[in-house]
């Protein structure tokens, strides 16, 4: 279908910004979804088909390079064919019976995942946040009832700027306004600390700290984890261990909500029956996913993969002038470039890049996330690398 050149003039750096139009079915689409959907988010104008690996086709078919991978949830890549049959082999024998019963796949999934991580017990949730939330629930009755903590006055103590969800927990703990304003009263006890931005000992310190003074570490892996930072997970990077874990995204490689927690006797046995619970979280179809998810991510070596290609990102996004990037940083496969916003804004090179047949998206304006697949080639790694660097060259 004919593309037409769009000119528009960005009022941030008075440049007349071009990038080709989309598709008269891809305008269809999004003003419908305009029209009858919310619009709390903004997506990039692209109307995406198919997937396989690290690439992603649009409605017309056009190729890009995924570097996103669902905000770092499809780590096996778009549809794993060991994904795909496990999904179609569980949905064609038993796919949902709610924990009110026992069925095989949650018990293997606990003992594979305890095993591997070196914790006593699992708890399967269903998003990011619902773990958060649980692993928060988790430390509170554990505060009360082992700690002895008085009533009602657990704290609970976050770094500032993170972001691990959008309930209103999640609301609670933040400090963006864009995240909290006019979703109050919101939950009381969260406190807020400075965050160190991880320099080396930092995790190490901060266990040290927990151990001083009884206190539960909490690590939110949802994003980091599960290969995505060159690791199995981001804490290992100073061989730390947490008192709890929370897992997400990757669990179940995007092709099925699956989150939970990880973490041992003492805290975990405080819930009673009925204290906490989910209908979908736990069940066969989940369980039985987020089992192959996890097997392809260390039969694959998915993780030393994402250290050894991350090395790439940094090398070859460093070359970019400094007066138009003026920082790449990140672990593994989760990297940023911080575009200048004296050169372009970031939602901007993300329209340019798409039209080159690569698709990110910006993090706080300007930003650009890379965070691929970890299934990506070095190859495709190179030439989705080199789509940034001329488009940014030639602005």
């Amino acid at each position: 279908m004919m593309q037409s050149m769009r000119c528009v003039l960005n009022a941030n750096h008075k440049k007349l910004i071009k990038y080709r139009s989309i598709s008269n079915l891809q305008q269809e689409i999004i003003r419908r979804d305009d029209q009858y959907g919310g619009h709390h988010f903004k997506p990039l104008p692209v109307v995406l088909d198919k997937g396989e690996g690290a690439n992603l086709w649009d409605i017309d078919g056009k190729r890009y390079l995924d570097f996103l991978a669902g905000f770092s949830t499809c780590n096996q890549g778009h549809c794993h064919p060991r994904l795909v049959k496990v999904m179609r082999d569980q949905c064609g024998k038993l796919h949902h019976t709610s924990r009110a019963y026992y069925t095989e796949m949650h018990g293997e999934l606990a003992e594979y995942l305890t095993r591997l991580f070196k914790f006593d017990r699992f708890i399967p949730m269903n998003t990011g946040v619902e773990g958060a939330d649980l692993s928060i629930k988790l430390a509170r009755r554990w505060g009360y009832k082992i700690k002895k903590i008085p009533y009602d006055k657990a704290s609970v103590i976050f770094a500032e700027k993170n972001f691990w969800g959008r309930s209103l927990a999640a609301a609670s703990a933040s400090t963006e306004p864009l995240c909290y304003n006019d979703f109050g009263p919101l939950m009381p006890n969260f406190e807020k600390i400075p965050y160190d931005d991880l320099e080396d000992g930092y995790l190490k310190g901060v266990r040290d700290l927990c151990n001083k003074y009884n206190v539960l570490w909490i690590a939110d892996e949802v994003q980091t984890g599960l290969g995505r930072t060159g690791y199995r997970v981001a804490v290992d990077h100073e061989q730390q261990k947490p008192d709890i874990l929370v897992l997400g995204k990757a669990l179940s490689g995007g092709i099925y909500p699956v989150s939970g927690i990880l973490s041992n006797h003492k805290i975990v046995l405080n819930l009673d029956a009925g204290s906490h619970g989910s209908t979908f979280g736990g069940s066969p179809l989940a369980c039985s996913v987020a089992l192959e998810a996890v097997k392809i991510i260390e039969e694959e070596k998915l993780a030393d993969n994402a250290k050894r290609l991350g090395e790439i990102v940094k090398e070859e996004l460093g070359k970019i002038p400094k007066d138009i990037a003026s920082d790449v940083r990140g672990r593994g496969l989760l990297c940023g470039l911080m575009i200048n916003k004296e050169f372009a804004n970031g939602w901007d090179v993300c329209l340019r890049l798409r039209d080159k047949g690569l698709l990110s998206r910006p993090a706080h304006g300007q930003l650009l996330r890379i965070s691929p697949p970890l299934v990506i080639t070095e190859e495709q790694l190179r030439e989705g690398l080199e789509i940034i660097k001329t488009t940014l060259i030639n602005y």
